[in-house]
């Protein structure tokens, strides 16, 4: 056995705030140009939230009336400062990506993982601290004890498949009025203790709130940047992460689109060849349409690529493919952007 952990942030964390507002602008955005070609950055704290980066959109959109609306539904005031820094997109960039190249909107590679552990296919102990984020998210919406910051993780015992055998600690740092806390306590480990059952795993060791506080939370507690959770976005370190964002990106950007498609084929082979887990890699580079490689990894071994794939991953037809001028990227940014 071996222990290894994972982590989940809230949705009211600084950081997945900062996600949420990039992916709800962008939303926007596409909603009244799906040619919009945007890039926004998103940083908040001490009455402030700045907005950054470029857009290139014939779309105008109220982005005070967006970013407080955002706010509002994530459980926080709206009585921030908001600063609009925003420009446009590099005409350098825009050469070769507009709509008649259709190039790659960066360089980089993208990570796409499957694994059989659940019907989700993802690692279990993900699932777990998804659910629990989702649980919280709502629970809080009917229990004023509960503040919206907050993050989890479970550090488990594995075997020598990387399967989760028990939990040896499940960490939960939650924001309260700490008023309630015997209540709010107990209400969490029942969660995480009915969301382990489900799935038969047994929980040793709760670590709730081990500074033993957590009144001040949100953009009073700790600045919140966009991007800056990449592993919880993607596989939770169990898998390979590209090193790029994805909120805030049109699908123009294979940052974001690249990744939703190597999940994809990472789940399509997984059920192909009845694998247990499988592990796609795209590379590409700025302005030009084909991925520059494509590699699929499995606990089988290396699966020889079809020729075909490589036309499947151009940016325009993963757009076409997956629908992604036509989904809530707000939504994604939410728990992680898999979470089936």
């Amino acid at each position: 056995m071996k222990l290894y952990s994972n982590e989940i942030v809230f949705r009211g964390h600084p950081d997945k705030v900062c996600d949420q507002i990039s992916d709800a602008l962008l939303d926007a955005y596409l909603k009244k140009d799906k040619l919009s070609r945007c890039g926004i950055e998103v940083m908040g704290g001490k009455n402030k939230i700045f907005i950054t980066g470029e857009v290139t959109s014939k779309a105008n959109i109220n982005i005070n009336k967006i970013v407080k609306r955002v706010l509002k539904d994530i459980g926080y005031k709206t009585h921030y400062e908001i600063i609009n820094n925003l420009g446009i997109q590099s005409k350098d960039i825009a050469l070769g990506t507009n709509d008649e190249v259709g190039g790659a909107g960066d360089q980089g590679m993208m990570f796409g993982y499957a694994c059989n552990d659940t019907k989700e296919m993802l690692p279990l102990a993900q699932v777990i601290l998804q659910k629990l984020s989702m649980w919280y998210d709502q629970k809080r919406k009917n229990c004023p004890y509960l503040l919206p910051d907050g993050k989890a993780q479970i550090t488990g015992y594995y075997d020598e498949n990387m399967k989760l055998k028990k939990i040896k600690y499940f960490t939960v740092s939650y924001q309260n009025d700490e008023k309630h806390r015997d209540y709010t306590d107990n209400l969490i480990k029942e969660k995480c203790l009915e969301i382990c059952r489900q799935y038969n795993i047994e929980i040793e060791n709760f670590l709730i709130n081990p500074t033993g506080k957590f009144e001040i939370g949100g953009f009073e507690g700790d600045a919140g940047l966009t991007g800056r959770k990449i592993v919880v976005d993607s596989y939770h370190s169990f898998a390979k992460v590209g090193g790029g964002a994805f909120s805030g990106k049109d699908p123009s950007k294979v940052d974001r689109s690249g990744a939703y498609k190597a999940r994809e084929i990472a789940k399509e082979y997984l059920k192909k060849h009845n694998l247990k887990w499988c592990q796609v890699q795209i590379s590409y580079a700025i302005g030009l349409p084909k991925p520059l490689a494509i590699y699929i990894d499995s606990d089988k071994g290396k699966i020889k690529v079809p020729e075909k794939l490589y036309e499947n991953c151009t940016p325009k037809n993963i757009i076409k493919d997956l629908n992604l001028y036509n989904i809530s990227y707000e939504e994604k940014a939410k728990f992680g952007h898999f979470i089936n």
